[in-house]
Parts: C-alpha cells; sequence; structure tokens
C-alpha cells in the first residue's frame, strides 16, 4: 500500500488554463500536428487562441458556466479544441465516441441532461430538442474571436463526464472535477518519463479519453508536441509514421502493437520507448516488440472512474507479465474478501485521489456500491510479487468457475500464449445449458490448430479443472472501437454456437 501524500491542487483552477500553461511560453512550438495526406500544424499560439475563442463563442451563444455541453465531433483537431474551449468557459465537456448510434447517443444525453450539442453533421446526432446546437462550422469560426478569460474557480467543482465502456452492460455517466488533471502530474515520471521536447505519438482517435489524456492533455501539459495520425490511418502505416515525424514515444492499445508488428519496421532512432493501456498487454507481445525494435513497452492501468495510478516506466521497470507498481502519490491497495489490505485481491484506490472522480452522474447509490469505506473498489483483480509488482488477475466479473475453483482467463490465456501459429487468444467460462459452464478457449491463427496440440500444452501447463473444454478458431476476436476486447459479445457468440437449448 502507498501512503504518499500528495501537494494539493491549487485553488483558484481551471483544468484547460493549467494544460496551456506551459505552451502559452513557447507559442511558436508545434502543439499538434495531425499526420496524413493532409497534415496541419497547430502551434501552442494558434491552440491556444482557438481555445479561448471557443470559450467566448460559447458565451456569446448563451450558455454559462455549469452548463452541459456533448461533442458530436469527429476525429479532428475541432475535437480538444472544443473540449478545452468548453472547459475553459467552466462548462461541463462531454466528450463521445463518433461511432455511437443515434439510439445510442440519445439514451446517453437523456441520462445527463444536455444544454448544447457541438455537431458535425456527419455524426450520428442525438434527439434532444432541449439543447442548443452547434455547427461545427459554427464552432470553427468562433477560434478567431476575441479570448475570454479563463473560469477559475474550485478544483472540486465539475470539469467533464466521461461514459464508462459499457462492455459488461449499460453505460455510466462519470463526472470528473478540474481537479483530475492535477493528479496526472504523477504519471509523467512514473508511467511516460515525460519531456518538453518530447513528440508523442498517440495511435487513438481525439475522442478516446486513453488519447485525450495520454496523447493529449499531458504533454500539454509540459509544453511538449502531441502527434495523432488523421481518421482512418491503418496500423501498418504507423511504424512509417512515427520515424518520418521523429517521435520519441509511441503510445497505443496492446491489439494496435499488435497489428504494427505485422507490418515491416524501419529504424526508429529516435524512439526511446512505448507506452500502453486499455486492457493489459500479453508478455509474449511485449518480447515481439522489444525483438521487432529493441525498444520496451511500459503499461499503465487506469479506468474512467479515476486516472491512471499503477504503471511500470523507464525509471521503474517491471516484468513484462506485470502491470507495474503504484505512482509516487497514489495511495493504493489489495483488498481481500474481508475488505483488508493483502498480497492479492482487489485493486483499490483511496477516495481521496485526486484523480478520482466525484461520481456517478444522478446515480448515487451506484457510487456509493462501488466504496468499501475510503476505498475505491475497481472491480479488477491484483497480486503483489516478491519485487513488489502488481500483476493483474482481470476483471472480478471475468472470473471464471471450475468445479468450484476461481480461474483467471489471463492465466489460461498466458498458457497458450507461446504457441506457434496463434495469433490472438481469449479465454471465457460459456454456458451450453442451464447449469452447465465450461472453459472456451477462442483464438485466431492462420489456419485452425489441431486438438491435439492444444491438449498437450493444456495438460503440461494447467491444472485439469482450468484447461478449456472448447477450443474455438475464429477469423477475429470481437473489440471495441479503441480495439479492446469484448468479452461480454464473445461470450454470446459463443454460447450462441455451442449452447443447448
Amino acid at each position: 500500500m502507498s501512503h504518499t501524500i500528495q501537494t494539493p491542487c491549487p485553488a483558484p483552477f481551471n483544468l484547460a488554463a493549467y494544460v496551456l500553461a506551459a505552451g502559452a511560453k513557447t507559442p511558436d512550438h508545434p502543439a499538434l500536428e495531425v499526420l496524413g495526406i493532409a497534415p496541419q500544424t497547430w502551434s501552442y499560439a494558434r491552440l491556444i487562441a482557438a481555445v479561448c475563442g471557443t470559450s467566448a463563442g460559447l458565451q456569446a451563444a448563451g450558455l454559462r458556466a455549469g452548463d452541459t455541453v456533448l461533442l458530436r465531433l469527429g476525429n479532428t483537431a475541432d475535437f480538444p479544441i472544443a473540449y478545452l474551449g468548453a472547459i475553459a468557459a467552466g462548462m461541463i465537456a462531454v466528450p463521445t465516441s463518433a461511432a455511437l448510434s443515434e439510439a445510442e447517443i440519445t439514451r446517453m444525453s437523456a441520462s445527463i441532461g444536455v444544454d448544447a450539442v457541438l455537431q458535425d453533421a456527419k455524426i450520428s446526432a442525438p434527439d434532444a430538442p432541449q439543447a442548443k446546437r452547434i455547427t461545427l462550422n459554427e464552432l470553427r469560426a468562433m477560434y478567431d474571436l476575441p479570448a475570454a478569460p479563463w473560469h477559475m474557480g474550485d478544483p472540486e467543482r465539475p470539469a467533464y463526464i466521461v461514459f464508462t465502456s459499457g462492455t459488461s452492460g449499460s453505460a455510466r455517466a462519470v463526472l470528473h472535477a478540474h481537479r483530475a488533471i492535477w493528479a496526472r502530474r504523477m504519471m509523467h515520471s512514473d508511467w511516460y518519463d515525460l519531456r518538453a521536447s518530447d513528440r508523442l505519438l498517440h495511435a487513438g482517435a481525439f475522442n478516446w479519453t486513453f488519447t485525450l489524456g495520454t496523447g493529449l492533455m499531458d504533454p500539454w501539459t509540459l509544453g511538449a508536441s502531441a502527434l495523432i495520425p488523421q481518421d482512418a490511418t491503418p496500423p501498418s502505416a504507423l511504424p512509417r509514421l512515427l520515424a518520418a515525424h521523429d517521435a520519441t514515444l509511441f503510445a497505443a492499445a496492446p491489439g494496435v502493437f499488435r497489428k504494427v508488428l505485422q507490418s515491416d519496421i524501419p529504424a526508429l532512432p529516435q524512439l526511446r520507448h512505448a507506452l500502453s493501456a486499455g486492457e493489459k498487454m500479453p508478455a509474449a507481445l511485449h518480447e515481439d516488440w522489444h525483438a521487432a525494435t529493441g525498444l520496451r513497452v511500459y503499461e499503465a492501468f487506469g479506468m474512467s472512474e479515476c486516472s491512471t495510478f499503477i504503471s511500470s516506466s523507464p525509471s521503474n521497470p517491471v516484468d513484462p507479465g506485470a502491470l507495474g507498481r503504484p505512482q509516487t502519490g497514489r495511495r493504493t491497495a489489495l483488498l481481500d474478501e474481508h475488505g483488508k489490505s493483502a498480497d492479492s485481491g482487489t485493486i483499490a484506490i483511496h477516495r481521496s485521489d485526486p484523480g478520482l472522480m466525484l461520481g456517478y452522474l444522478n446515480a448515487p447509490d451506484a457510487t456509493n456500491a462501488r466504496f468499501q469505506g475510503d476505498w475505491f473498489v475497481t472491480g479488477d483483480l491484483g497480486r503483489r510479487d516478491a519485487s513488489g509488482a502488481i500483476r493483474y488477475e482481470g476483471r472480478n466479473d471475468d472470473m471464471m468457475n471450475a468445479g468450484g475453483f476461481r480461474v483467471s482467463p489471463l492465466e489460461v490465456e498466458r498458457a497458450f500464449s507461446t504457441l506457434q501459429g496463434l495469433e490472438q487468444c481469449a479465454a471465457l467460462e460459456i454456458t451450453l445449458k442451464p447449469g452447465v459452464q465450461v472453459i472456451a478457449l477462442c483464438y485466431t491463427a492462420r489456419t485452425p490448430v489441431q486438438q491435439s496440440t492444444f491438449d498437450a500444452l493444456a495438460n503440461s501447463a494447467l491444472a485439469r479443472y482450468k484447461q478449456p473444454r472448447i477450443y474455438h478458431h475464429s477469423d477475429t476476436l470481437p473489440t471495441s472501437a479503441n480495439g479492446k476486447l469484448l468479452r461480454r459479445v464473445l461470450r454470446q457468440q459463443l454460447e450462441a454456437q455451442y449452447g443447448q437449448t
């Protein structure tokens, strides 16, 4: 458990003002480079002017501090400008994925009460007649308006809302305070080794929280440069972009690393290391990346409800099979079934952490249910190894029950990760008929693997009760838009095929 006391967030405070303060000292330095066929470069002077102009424009449109502003924008620079512009004015920004359907975004909008929608006509719009509509052209016209002053205030006041992934049910609206950005300072040394001279290329879309935080807000906080590929850039193009644009850091979800490794990777003399989050990267993928590039990947653990608080870094590396260690200033614990601190259990973070959410919007009971005393319980399982590093054991609700024993899907997946020809695999418990559950392993490979090959490896690596009873070959595994495995969807697919009615 970490007990280090954090320096309190200063007051008055504004998240957007804090993010752009360092860049204001180097106005000509590139803040954002959009890479691709139609490249763009935004200097800090241009970025700050656009953010402050957007703040002024939103207020001129009749919006006020505390109003909720929904972002229905594409994967362009307009997204972070609108996000910071709303926060600069003291409004509550709501970044959302462009991939959401009209029904989905309408349902999400109704759950939070939307005052305004910043709308690209190409993106699905919510049915929210009470909300003020601002078109993309109207938004861009705001960039040249005279700057509005930063809305300074209590760092505890709301700044933005993000939605949980919804992979295990309905998405929840997570409300965060301005002080959430203050917690991210611990990542600069304890994950990124981030420097003002860095050029960080993030492979995710602008509207993903991983990209907004790691790819944009954190580099800008230090006055570094963010590099974002244009929409629809294939993973095969990323190595070329890394080399051509002198990227010093590369961030992506594990699924992107897997796809990048299928391409030719040129020499990357400027790249120091890579960063991964979103889900646990298999140790074999770590090794494949190192073999191809000579560089290391450093992982981090966080969630919609709390910014990354466990990570590895160049100054504090861990075994590739582990996640990392609690960042300096983060108070964490592993809680056993009795809510006591232990060497294995549910990963938890103290309610005093500045990166922790204010709560689920309009859902106090759901918020309270996530706490055990002063600890926010993540629902993810971890184990502290002999070195003090935390090894990820999977989601509590993903744990499998085999003959009365709890089995982690990650343990089963690790057993097969070295099998020649296997590209990707996912272990999960499926129901064949009422009262009959088995462990299944779904995998991708160029050709199906022989049952006898699986059986031989399982017999040598896993206890009998941990061994899959079904091995299912698939062309792809279901993933979210950001490459995260959707176990719930995969379970439904397998049960539809193997289940008995």
